[in-house]
């Protein structure tokens, strides 16, 4: 029922128009009540997505199976099952990729989409690279990566009117991915308490030795003393000398 729903909706979009377009519209086209609509289906929009919801539960069941040692690519093969979905139905795939350019309501329903695929693939690497700090920001500029490396291949593949392999494109963007993030890490270790600021010799040098030309100054400064602070110091002994 779900699929004749989404069927009869989408035919609909395609010849009248998205907007134009009722639910009473789609449920007459479909032979159903409108209680079958809304049992599957939340809003039109849903209708024009059928097949994300199962999708997303694929990726999570994926991912909780993922093995621990390739983080980065466990995130990207399950990038991947997004793939795999649109490229089972090309035709329909083109067709509801152009319906949403032409729509600003179903983009806006688009983005949503990928903002959950995003979050999941986050989610996954936040357990691996821990959730505070570092480990946080890496989990989520990799799944931002990875997302827009997959819609990039994705949509050139789209936008060809689903001509060819779309994963070849995919396949070397992640690859771009995996490149740059894929290298292994060192655990976060505690960072050490910043040492009071410590004070520097006086500018003058400590030992001068040599004389004319040949001068050497000799400069004294405690450990840790920010490193600007001694060229300062020595600069200023130099112009002093």
């Amino acid at each position: 029922m779900r699929e004749v729903l989404a069927q009869a909706a989408f035919q609909l979009f395609l010849e009248r128009g998205f907007e134009r377009t009722t639910v009473d519209d789609i449920v007459a086209r479909a032979g159903v009540g409108r209680r079958s609509f809304f049992r599957y289906f939340p809003s039109k929009e849903d209708a024009v997505f059928p097949d994300h919801e199962r999708c997303l539960a694929e990726m999570t069941e994926f991912l909780a199976a993922a093995d621990d040692g390739d983080p980065v690519g466990a995130v990207s093969d399950a990038a991947r099952i997004v793939l795999r979905m649109y490229a089972a139905n090309p035709e329909f795939s083109v067709q509801r990729y152009r319906l949403t350019r032409e729509v600003p309501g179903l983009r806006t329903y688009e983005l949503s989409v990928v903002r959950r695929y995003e979050q999941t693939l986050a989610g996954h690497l936040r357990s691996r690279f821990g959730a505070d700090g570092d480990g946080a920001l890496r989990a989520e500029v990799i799944a931002a990566s990875v997302v827009a490396a997959h819609n990039n291949g994705l949509r050139l593949w789209l936008r060809s009117g689903g001509e060819g392999d779309p994963e070849v494109a995919v396949d070397h963007a992640l690859a771009l991915v995996r490149e740059v993030w894929g290298r292994p890490t060192a655990p976060a270790t505690p960072t050490a308490p910043a040492a009071p600021e410590a004070s520097v010799a006086p500018a003058a040098p400590l030992e001068v030795s040599g004389g004319g030309d040949g001068e050497v100054v000799v400069m004294v400064a405690r450990k840790g003393t920010p490193m600007w602070r001694v060229v300062q110091q020595i600069e200023s002994a130099v112009g002093e000398n």
